[in-house]
């Protein structure tokens, strides 16, 4: 397209996230007019897409990773004549048009960003998708210099660098006005680029408000056997005289006599005539066979991290579709079984959990059946990148190994009790927390089937197999492993905790004393009316014991059930409530009591 369409067009797109912001009385239409040019050049020449079709799986993909100036996203989809949204209705409640982009309320939307620092990480995702796929799709990311701060950005740089992801390319728009004042770099370039170059990007500088000089620089990122780095010179409120280049001004709608002194300034051009280049489709078609299954034996002792990485291998050489990726722990999750079976089907992110999240999500929302590995203990760390997974409407299975104080001698750094309540509180999750290796396969097979975020918890040490390779394990609901006509309480175990409910079992028995054991192998969603209406049956009285911290597990939620049902049950609640030490398993369940003799100590003591 002739570059001055381009500018015209930009122009619009100024105009148009001035009006938005004006009316919604909140926005940030100064971080849109920096970028104008650029969205402007990306949408309606550089890009092939179906503007009919947003899920045309060989549509160049493009992430505002910049996540606050939405508002132009929102007027070039309009004016490229992809959605029929009314602009001015921008932040309302009815809207599709939100304040951040979310998937949920427009379909063009792919993943959700207003956190900054993820979109590349996402970016990385796609790309990788397209080279397995052997599609031509390109992925374009458009960040904030801001968020160039952000460590997950140069965890995504350099991965994919290794990946050699020349489908991927990136844009910072340097505008060198943050929130507050100016960015950490300011307008210095050249201290970008000598910052940038060493992750083996191809880097090209350019004047972000020439069309000739953006033009130039998408044309070489095309050509180019590298991911791409084009760092854009820009002004913040780009077009307006009183906002160009000034601060306190982040975050702020113009009110209707600044909207209507920026309006005669910006140039209110005829919207040109376009055309958007079509995508090239591809014909691609994944392979899949039928699914292989493991047998354990009654009795066996399996560790659940090893059950389910056999279960990972099983699923990714019979579906093409299933990607296993890890953070360089591969050989303690046991994701490496797909390594060894499937390599193309395995993705290394390395010690980089934030990213592998984010990798993870791209890949998903690219038709992917994706499961991340990594200690539980590291996840805590991508909180905040599970946490946008799930407001992207994510379909993305995480699993955390080494869970609880039972990892043993390591100490408490490395052990996860607070995983559970991380992803309780995320909307939508599933979570399973398998007790042995025919429990860990059925849940890992279940969860290529749910939509949302899945966690998985598994455990280091080896437990015995407590099921027959043709037991079910209906979503939300519970095992009874034990039970009577005369039982005086129920013991609660989840994961490792179930088999030292049986031990605790055992001995009541010898003593003439009856009581129930139930196995909670899915903490969310849960089925407490079913579960209350067993306790009822078996004595009304609980004793729990969960491997994790005491706020936010498995007793909080039990807990919760019975408040909101108003049943006069009796809840003994055995958790982690001091800092762990270094020790072996058995001594450490013992030391927070949550061993078998707790559960005999809070037994005696209800009685």
């Amino acid at each position: 397209m002739r570059k001055g369409k381009i500018q015209d067009i930009a122009n619009l797109l100024r105009r148009d996230s001035l009006k938005m912001t004006s009316v919604a009385k909140s926005g940030h239409p100064t971080s849109c007019l920096s970028c104008a040019e650029i969205i402007s050049s990306l949408f309606f020449d550089v890009m092939r897409y179906d503007v009919k079709n947003p899920n045309n799986s060989d549509n160049d993909e493009f992430i505002l990773s910049k996540g606050h100036a939405t508002p132009i996203l929102y007027s070039a989809l309009f004016r490229a004549g992809c959605i029929r949204n009314k602009l001015e209705d921008l932040r309302k409640i009815n809207s599709s048009l939100e304040g951040h982009p979310i998937p949920s309320s427009l379909e063009w939307i792919k993943v959700a960003t207003g956190s900054l620092g993820q979109g590349l990480g996402v970016g990385v995702g796609m790309a990788l998708s397209a080279k397995m796929q052997k599609r031509k799709f390109r992925t374009y990311v458009l960040m904030g210099d801001s968020e160039s701060a952000e460590g997950s950005v140069f965890e995504a740089m350099e991965l994919a660098s290794y990946y050699k992801l020349n489908n991927l390319i990136a844009i910072v728009d340097i505008n060198r006005l943050g929130q507050r004042g100016e960015t950490l770099l300011g307008h210095d370039i050249k201290k970008y680029k000598k910052r940038f170059e060493g992750f083996g990007w191809k880097i090209i500088s350019i004047d972000g408000h020439n069309t000739s000089q953006i033009s130039k620089a998408f044309r070489s990122a095309r050509n180019s056997n590298k991911p791409t780095l084009i760092l854009a010179k820009t002004f913040k409120g780009n077009g307006v005289s009183f906002l160009k280049d000034r601060t306190g001004w982040h975050g702020k709608a113009l009110d209707e006599s600044q909207l209507e002194r920026a309006l005669e300034e910006v140039p209110n051009p005829l919207m040109p005539k376009f055309k958007i280049k079509s995508p090239k489709k591809i014909n691609y078609k994944s392979k899949s066979d039928k699914l292989g299954i493991d047998k354990y034996d009654l009795n066996e002792e399996v560790a659940t991290r090893l059950a389910y990485g056999k279960t990972l291998s099983n699923l990714a050489s019979s579906n093409e579709n299933f990607i296993a990726i890890d953070s360089e722990v591969s050989n303690s999750t046991h994701s490496e079984e797909v390594k060894e079976k499937s390599p193309k089907q395995f993705v290394e992110a390395f010690i980089a959990e934030q990213n592998m999240i984010s990798v993870a999500l791209g890949l998903s929302k690219k038709g992917f059946n994706v499961f991340a590995s990594t200690f539980s203990a590291f996840l805590t760390r991508a909180h905040d990148q599970i946490r946008m997974a799930s407001i992207s409407d994510a379909n993305l299975t995480i699993s955390g190994s080494h869970s609880g104080v039972s990892i043993g001698e390591d100490g408490a750094s490395q052990m996860g009790i607070e995983d559970i309540a991380l992803f309780r509180a995320l909307n939508g999750s599933t979570i399973f927390y398998p007790s042995d290796s025919i429990s860990t396969q059925n849940l890992t097979i279940r969860a290529t089937e749910l939509k949302g975020i899945k966690y998985i918890r598994t455990t280091r040490s080896k437990t015995q197999t407590l099921y027959k390779e043709n037991e079910k394990f209906p979503i939300g609901d519970f095992k009874v492993l034990r039970k009577s006509g005369r039982d005086r309480a129920i013991l609660v175990g989840s994961g490792i905790t179930t088999h030292e409910a049986l031990k605790a079992y055992e001995v009541l028995k010898k003593r003439g004393i009856n009581v129930a054991v139930v196995d909670l192998y899915c903490i969310k969603p849960f089925n407490h009316i079913k579960f209350l209406r067993f306790v009822n049956g078996h004595g009304k009285k609980i004793i729990l014991a969960e491997d994790h911290r005491v706020e936010g597990g498995i007793g909080e939620m039990i807990s919760g059930g019975i408040s909101v049902n108003k049943n006069l049950i009796n809840l003994t609640h055995l958790a982690i409530s001091k800092l762990p030490h270094s020790g072996k398993k058995e001594e450490l369940l013992e030391r927070h009591g949550i061993d078998w003799k707790g559960y005999l100590r809070a037994f005696e003591y209800k009685k």
